[in-house]
């Protein structure tokens, strides 16, 4: 079954959710047409005037990205710039960019993670957090005879859903009183008397995202005409997400780094720190992850990314340190094969009939002479 890039994107909102980007970034359907249908994508670590010319070769129909094409705004679109020729030639051949790229970062199967689980870490968690969930409390009051209707139309929304468990709530029995007045329109007794009945208090927790919908199931489900429930705020934070990871491993930084070169096949790396070292954790920062050298130092061995600069290589030794700098491009491209397996099952689960390649002109622009 053929589809259109608006059902793809759904996809990739479920491999990399684009509310986890960061505010700067440019994530999303940056050309094209959500309705054009799709055939055949092209997965590349970035957009250039070979990717583009391999995707006219191939028949691509959607281009999907880890690095935005377009970053800052385009004041103008003529010939004349780089980024403005490439924007006209995929609008010339009608060829779609999508791109995921900080919440691609960030996401549970996103790059770090991947990165991650190659390097077979343990205990993995997020080295920064930069989005995460409140979690809610709420208290719903329910003839008996209405319970379970109530809590499964709450469960199905999201409700009572916490770590490795759901269904999860508390149930006090009680005696309810209300009086109806008139213009009232009550499930149980008559305007203008005082009437009791037999109540549940159900108690169970929500997530922040889940809110809106669970509320709307519990109106809905709720034989009331004005149901009584609160919503409470608590000091619990769930889902908390951000920028690179790090777990735990038993090893040497000279074992770590050959064991790097085989998983990103390159020949050399740049290592700050001492070879023969035992270390048990590291952090992963793909692509250029300097930025985090303070906090791997509160929490790891090891840190490794991309992109270290002269002066960030002496403030990670000073602040103790090792940093293994296994490149930008190669500790992100590492990841685009991985990108077309996770699509290829979604599609296959939907019956979406779809070819999904990976770019073979997405090269490093340096070379080791």
């Amino acid at each position: 079954m053929h589809t259109n890039i608006k059902k793809v994107i759904k996809v990739m909102d479920q491999i990399a959710p684009r509310h986890l980007a960061e505010s700067w970034d440019n994530v999303g359907l940056l050309v094209g047409d959500e309705n054009k249908m799709v055939q055949n994508i092209l997965v590349a670590l970035e957009v250039t005037d070979d990717v583009i010319n391999e995707a006219i070769e191939k028949n691509v129909d959607l281009i999907i990205t880890h690095h935005p094409l377009i970053f800052k705004p385009l004041k103008q679109i003529n010939s004349n710039d780089p980024i403005s020729q490439m924007v006209l030639k995929l609008i010339k051949h009608n060829i779609n960019l999508f791109t995921a790229h900080t919440n691609l970062d960030i996401s549970e199967v996103g790059t770090c993670h991947y990165l991650a689980d190659l390097l077979e870490l343990e205990r993995v968690s997020y080295l920064t957090t930069t989005s995460e969930d409140n979690l809610y409390k709420i208290n719903c009051y329910v003839p008996v005879s209405h319970k379970e209707d109530v809590k499964e139309a709450i469960f199905k929304a999201g409700a009572g859903q916490y770590e490795g468990y759901d269904s999860c709530a508390y149930e006090t029995n009680g005696k309810g009183q209300f009086r109806p007045l008139e213009g009232a329109k009550p499930f149980i007794g008559d305007i203008g008397q005082v009437e009791y009945t037999d109540e549940v208090c159900i108690e169970t927790i929500v997530k922040q995202s889940d809110l809106s919908n669970v509320i709307n199931a519990l109106l809905k489900a709720h034989p009331y005409e004005e149901p009584a429930y609160d919503v409470i705020k608590t000091e619990k934070k769930i889902n908390q997400r951000g920028i690179g990871v790090y777990g735990y491993t038993q090893t040497t930084i000279i074992d770590l780094v050959n064991e790097l070169k085989d998983i990103l096949e390159v020949e050399h790396l740049k290592v700050v720190g001492d070879l023969n070292k035992k270390i048990s954790s590291v952090a992963v920062v793909t692509g250029a992850g300097s930025d985090y050298i303070r906090q791997a130092a509160k929490r790891v061995d090891v840190l490794i990314t991309g992109d270290l600069k002269y002066h960030e290589a002496h403030y990670a030794k000073q602040l103790k340190l090792n940093v293994i700098d296994a490149g930008h491009f190669e500790t992100e491209n590492v990841f685009m094969p991985r990108l077309k397996t996770l699509l290829d099952g979604y599609f296959e689960k939907k019956s979406y009939d779809i070819n999904v390649m990976v770019s073979e002109s997405n090269v490093n622009p340096f070379q080791l002479i």
